[in-house]
Parts: structure tokens; C-alpha cells; sequence
């Protein structure tokens, strides 16, 4: 049986800043983005919140 961490540590979760790179936005942009959708994060550690990558694109669609 499969628990939620080891669920989590299958996806690729990333940083608001890595999105940003990935994008070419600012991280700015990118938080208010994460705000506006009400975008939880999957994971956090310390005072770093991790994302799945399938969010990216709907931060993107946000975004134009």
C-alpha cells in the first residue's frame, strides 16, 4: 500500500523560483499567481514550499 509521502517523493516537486526560471518571470509574478489560484503546496520544508509540476502550467495560463 502506497502512503502519501512515498506518493510525494515520486513526483517532481519544485520551487516558486524554479517555475519562475522556467517560465522567465519574476518570482513576484509567480507567487501572486500561486496566491490567485489558491495553489496549496504539496510539500514544505522550512520556509520553502514545494509544487508539483503540473502546476507550471496553469500558473502559465495565469500568467498571459
Amino acid at each position: 500500500m502506497l502512503t502519501c509521502i512515498s506518493l510525494l517523493h515520486n513526483l517532481e516537486l519544485i520551487t516558486a523560483g524554479s517555475i519562475a526560471k522556467e517560465l522567465g518571470v519574476s518570482d513576484a509574478k509567480v507567487k501572486k499567481a500561486i496566491q490567485e489560484l489558491k495553489i496549496t503546496p504539496a510539500a514544505k520544508k522550512g520556509v520553502c514550499s514545494y509544487y508539483p509540476q503540473n502546476v507550471v502550467s496553469k500558473i502559465k495560463a495565469v500568467l498571459k
